[in-house]
C-alpha cells in the first residue's frame, strides 16, 4: 500500500515491465515533452509515479563527460523550463518520496545556476524551488496520512 509513496516502481510492486517502457520514453523526451507529460497532456502516455521519478532522474543526471542535463552555457529559456518543470512536479498528486529526494538533489546540484539565473534575470527561482520542496514533503505527508486512515477504516 505504501510502496508507491515510498517510490517503489510499478515493476517492483507488480512485477511488470511498464517501468522500462517509461524509462525508454522519457529518455527520448526534451524539456517541452517532459512538461507536456507532467501536465498530463500527452494522450498516448499517462502520468504516473514512476514517470515523475524518471523525469527528475533525467534532470539530475550527469553524463560520462561530467556534464549535467543543464549547464551554465544553456539558454535562459532552457533553465527556466527546467525550473518550472520541477515546480510542476512538486505539486503533483502522484509524487513519491523518491521524487521528493530527487527534487532536493536538483536544488543542490543546480545551486550555482539558480543563483546566477536569479541574479541575471531578477527572478526568485531559488526560493520558489525551496517552497516547491516543502510543498512536495507536505503532499507526501498528506497522502501517507490519508492512506493510513483508509487502512484503519478497512481493517
Amino acid at each position: 500500500m505504501f510502496g508507491k509513496i515510498l517510490g517503489k516502481s510499478e515493476e517492483e510492486i507488480n512485477g511488470d515491465s511498464s517501468h522500462s517502457e517509461i524509462v525508454e520514453k522519457i529518455s527520448k523526451m526534451n524539456l517541452t515533452d517532459m512538461k507536456l507529460y507532467v501536465n498530463n497532456k500527452l494522450s498516448s502516455f499517462e502520468i504516473n509515479e514512476d514517470g515523475l521519478s524518471e523525469v527528475m532522474r533525467r534532470l539530475v543526471s550527469i553524463d560520462a563527460n561530467e556534464r549535467r542535463f543543464i549547464e551554465s552555457d544553456a539558454m535562459d529559456s532552457k533553465m527556466k523550463k527546467a525550473f518550472d518543470l520541477v515546480i510542476i512536479i512538486s505539486k503533483s498528486k502522484k509524487i513519491t518520496v523518491t521524487t521528493t529526494e530527487l527534487i532536493q538533489k536538483f536544488i543542490e546540484l543546480y545551486k550555482d545556476l539558480l543563483h546566477t539565473y536569479d541574479t541575471n534575470n531578477k527572478h526568485i527561482y531559488t526560493s520558489k524551488l525551496n517552497d516547491a520542496l516543502v510543498n512536495a514533503i507536505t503532499m507526501i505527508n498528506t497522502i501517507s496520512e490519508y492512506k493510513l486512515k483508509m487502512k484503519v477504516l478497512e481493517g
